[in-house]
């Protein structure tokens, strides 16, 4: 007890000001926003001065800052390099190597073992997670399809954002997680509008659900897409203009806390644009929740099981399961807002999504750290 104690204190202190405080700071956020937009008259039409694709310009902008600092952090350099050469570099052979962080042990190094990972995560990401979530949502929501389909949304999203920061609380794997994430989201443009389409119109096409393949498409292309393509280009021009060193440690500290202020801002007017709705639609949220924490216990927990089965160390491990388990609730929310409107049940549901994210995520990183001098490396 006193050794967990130990290490989720350690694990917290860590953390910055604004992400030590997270879960209260979006807690408090919606609670603000639901007071402001319950009393405070036309809150909508004041918020909606301008749309671009069916999203109000404040909206679209909260989101392109609140995924632009996380897509500059990504390593997108290691995609090839893993992926594809027959042997990772050694960070002695490097002159500029793209991190701090040494490449952690022989496993990176190896091509059998990079590609049986990669296919595990594959399969986990874009098999397993939205089947998994579909199949929750249904079984838990069978009389709300628009709630249903915001959370089917959010298993949809693969991640790319907060992954990041609980793979380095919890001493995951660096460049196999910037690996995963450069991985998923250069997929995610290939891959979210067909998947999205076949869980939305052939699962469901029962049930009465329309989804525009073209405004899924360039809800895709506009909120992961354009800072996607922002990021890349920032990260090669800046790093080839001031170095590594600058790059990660003056750009990425100065521009990391906009993703978090993103997130709070982009909450706060989507809750006080839905103020009404979710008043009158209370209980409806509270069972929102309930399939994406199943969700997220389910896909971290087996993810551990199978990379303990397969003899995988330790760090490979954990950012495996973290990337399996989370989800880019920020693409969600662009594309349940595109698709079906500011104030509708799919957008709702798909803001739930960091607020249940955020918290359960977090305390797995304790349970991994009280863990880890057990697992077999």
């Amino acid at each position: 007890m006193y050794v967990c104690m130990y290490v989720a204190k350690g694990i917290f202190w860590r953390l910055s000001l604004l992400d030590r405080y997270l879960y209260v700071w979006i807690l408090l956020d919606m609670v603000i926003a639901i007071v402001i937009g319950y009393y405070v008259d036309d809150v909508k039409s004041k918020f909606q001065v301008a749309e671009i694709e069916s999203v109000s310009l404040p909206i679209a902008v909260g989101l392109w800052v609140m995924m632009y600092p996380v897509l500059c952090k990504i390593q997108y350099e290691l995609l090839y390099q893993n992926l594809f050469s027959k042997s990772s570099a050694s960070p002695e052979s490097d002159p500029n190597p793209p991190s701090s962080v040494p490449m952690s042990g022989p496993q990176l190094t190896k091509r059998n073992s990079k590609t049986h990972m990669t296919i595990l995560s594959l399969i986990l990401n874009w098999i397993v997670g939205p089947a998994l979530m579909t199949g929750l949502a249904w079984a838990t929501l069978p009389d709300l399809p628009g709630f249903r389909t915001g959370v089917i949304l959010v298993g949809i999203a693969r991640c790319i954002a907060m992954v990041l920061i609980w793979n380095d609380l919890a001493n995951g794997d660096p460049d196999y997680c910037a690996l995963l994430v450069a991985m998923n989201s250069i997929m995610q443009i290939v891959l979210f509008t067909p998947v999205s389409l076949f869980y939305l119109k052939v699962v469901s096409r029962n049930q009465g659900f329309h989804v525009d393949s073209w405004v899924v498409a360039k809800s895709v292309f506009l909120f992961l897409g354009v800072p996607l393509v922002a990021g890349m280009l920032t990260r090669f021009v800046m790093i080839r203009l001031a170095g590594h060193s600058w790059y990660n440690a003056r750009f990425l500290r100065f521009i990391g806390p906009f993703a978090l202020i993103g997130l709070l801002y982009t909450i706060f007017v989507m809750f006080s644009i839905q103020a009404h709705h979710i008043v009158d639609n209370l209980v409806h949220v509270v069972r929102v929740a309930v399939p994406m924490l199943i969700y997220f216990v389910l896909v971290f927990f087996s993810s551990l099981a199978i990379c303990n089965v397969m003899k995988i160390p330790y760090a490979l491990s954990v950012t495996q399961a973290f990337t399996a388990a989370s989800n880019n609730f920020e693409l969600a929310i662009a594309v349940a807002v595109g698709s079906f409107g500011i104030d509708s049940e799919e957008a709702l549901a798909a803001t739930i999504g960091p607020l249940i994210e955020v918290p359960v995520l977090l305390l797995f990183v304790y349970i991994v750290g009280f863990f880890k001098h057990k697992w077999a490396n």
